[in-house]
Order: C-alpha cells, then structure tokens, then sequence
C-alpha cells in the first residue's frame, strides 16, 4: 500500500509537471518597441490560429535591449521586435539575439534584408525617399540623394534632425556605398542647402514644404501616406532616387530569438509565420509599410506610389556604421 501510494504520488507529480510543460509551450512572451496598435492583430490573429499565447511588453528599443542584457538566462523572453536595421544589429551584437537556421525564412525574406548570421529577420520594409512640392518642382529635376547637396537645392531642402535613427542609417548605408570622404561631402552640401533648421519629425518636414519654407526633403514613406490620408489634397509627392544607381535606400522592422529563449521552437515558428503571406499583409498595411517577402503585395494606397529599385545592400551596414556615420554628420554640422 506504501510503495502504491508513493508511485501515484510520484505520478501525479510528472502529470503535473508535463501539464505546465505542455501549458507553458503554448505561450510566448515578446518584446516589442513597435506600438501596441501596430503588433496586437498579429499576436492575436496568432493566438487564434494556433492556440497560442502571446503575452508582450512594449517600449522603446534601447530599453528593451537593456532589460534583455540585464535579465540575462532570467528573462522570459522569447522574441524581440524592433525597427530599424541598426537597433537589430546592436541587439545581435550585444548577444541577446541567438541565430536560427530556417528553409522558411531563408526563401521569405531577401537576404539583403535579413542579418547575414541570421540572428535577426526583416518583416517590413520601410523606403526612407525624397519629397518634392508639387508646385514648385518638376520630377525631372530629381535624380540622388546626393544631388540634394548641390548648388540648385540652395535654400529649398529640408532634413529631419540627425539624432533620428533613420538619417543616421541613411548616412551610414551611404558611407557604405560611396566611402566616407564622398559621403562627407555630400552631407555638408545638405547642411549647406538648408532653407531652414531641421525638424524633429517628418510630417513637420512635409507640412513646411507645403507651407513653402523648402521645396524637396527626405522621408520614410509611412510618414508621407499617415499625412496624406488625412490630407488628400497635400501639394507633395514622392521621387524614387537613385534608379540608375544604388536605389532607393530602405530599412526594415524585425524580429529576432531571443539567447535565452525558454520556448524557442515556438519562437522561431512564430518567426516563420511573420514572414508569410497573412502575417506580411497585416504588418504591411498596419502602417503603411512595403512586406519584406517579395511574393506579397503591398496596400493598394501604397502600391500607387509607383514600384521602384531597393538597394540591395545589406542593411546591418546601417548598424556596422552607424557610430562612423553619427561621426560624420556631427562634423559636417548636421545636427
């Protein structure tokens, strides 16, 4: 009766050890530093296909990537979400990122879009471009990004400050393609064209170029299709730059496995199915964003900007250089 009662015991313990196991398998924690209203119907539409659970904590990237180093194998995460080439980068470089060796996201997502050790995965694709009045300019007077430095653009360019993130791999990818002393130059001919002082966001920048304070700038094209919906009329228009050179430079937002994933073959599925049809449609359209995986459309809104030629650099060189390029803009007097 002794040893019968041990062994149930000892039974009842496995059974409920399997349980949380089991319960626990089916739940995955992610931190995310994209916006609640921007992640939510993926998890959910997740959670009610597969059953899974998906519990998150938002915040910005430079915390989140904090509180991973400092919760260490402690950390209940599972996944990272992130924007920008060089915040993924940097988390990869930290060591909270682990790789994954997946068919899955090999063949969805381009590799110039995907960390070559495959620590971190592009999910959208954001065109940082130019904007040009549509009064005061003709398209055919565009062509680079570094033509903005030159003398025709005096007093008529507008730039978003250099602390953000986006000019900063801009810069960075450019230092990349045309070396620093090239990129030098034409970031002060920028600096020098300027009709006005930077602005600390890209709608301020469109709303001064159809107020007619500068007449081109450069921008991530959600920003111009968030302003655009609500102003229909909005006397600007986007120029794809570069189409007979490098193209247009592009970032993404990404995801990455945790080191110390504690469900990582969950994760890394999950992984997968952000970089299929049903997941890119959603991630792309919920702010006006290009899919990373080049078999899905983008919204229809947005596909009517016209198609152009991504640079197909890879873009962790917005990370690789991103201290050089903070550097670089600093001497120039781009602030």
């Amino acid at each position: 009766m002794k040893v019968w009662v041990t062994s149930f015991f000892a039974l009842l313990v496995w059974l409920t050890s399997f349980s949380v196991t089991a319960h626990a398998a089916d739940e995955l924690v992610v931190y995310s530093a994209r916006n609640e209203q921007l992640v939510r119907e993926l998890f959910d539409t997740y959670s009610k296909d597969t059953g899974t659970r998906i519990r998150f904590i938002t915040d910005k990237a430079g915390p989140l990537m904090q509180r991973l180093k400092a919760e260490g194998a402690n950390t209940p995460a599972d996944l990272l979400i992130t924007v920008d080439a060089g915040n993924l980068w940097r988390a990869a470089e930290e060591g909270v990122l682990q790789p994954v060796d997946s068919a899955v996201l090999s063949k969805n997502i381009p590799a110039h879009l995907r960390d070559p050790g495959n620590r971190w995965f592009g999910l959208s694709v954001r065109a940082r471009t130019i904007v040009y009045s549509t009064t005061r300019v003709k398209p055919e007077e565009l062509s680079t990004y570094e033509d903005l430095a030159s003398a025709r653009w005096k007093n008529r360019l507008c730039l978003r400050t250099s602390k953000k993130v986006y000019n900063q791999s801009l810069v960075a990818t450019m230092m990349a393609r045309l070396g620093e002393k090239k990129t030098d130059e034409v970031v002060r001919g920028w600096v020098a064209n300027l009709a006005t002082d930077v602005f600390s966001n890209d709608t301020s920048l469109m709303k001064a170029i159809e107020a007619g304070q500068c007449d081109v700038g450069i921008v991530n094209t959600y920003y111009y299709g968030r302003l655009k919906n609500k102003q229909p009329d909005l006397a600007a228009a986007l120029f794809w730059p570069n189409q007979k050179t490098s193209g247009v430079h592009v970032n993404v937002s990404g995801a990455g496995v945790t080191r110390y994933a504690k469900h990582r073959d969950s994760a890394v599925k999950f992984l997968e199915w952000l970089s299929t049809p049903p997941a890119q449609k959603i991630l792309a359209e919920s702010n006006m964003e290009y899919p990373a995986n080049p078999q899905v459309k983008p919204h229809p809104m947005v596909a009517a900007w016209g198609s152009f030629k991504q640079d197909t650099l890879n873009v962790s060189n917005a990370g690789k250089l991103q201290s050089s390029a903070v550097m670089l803009m600093d001497r120039a007097g781009y602030r």
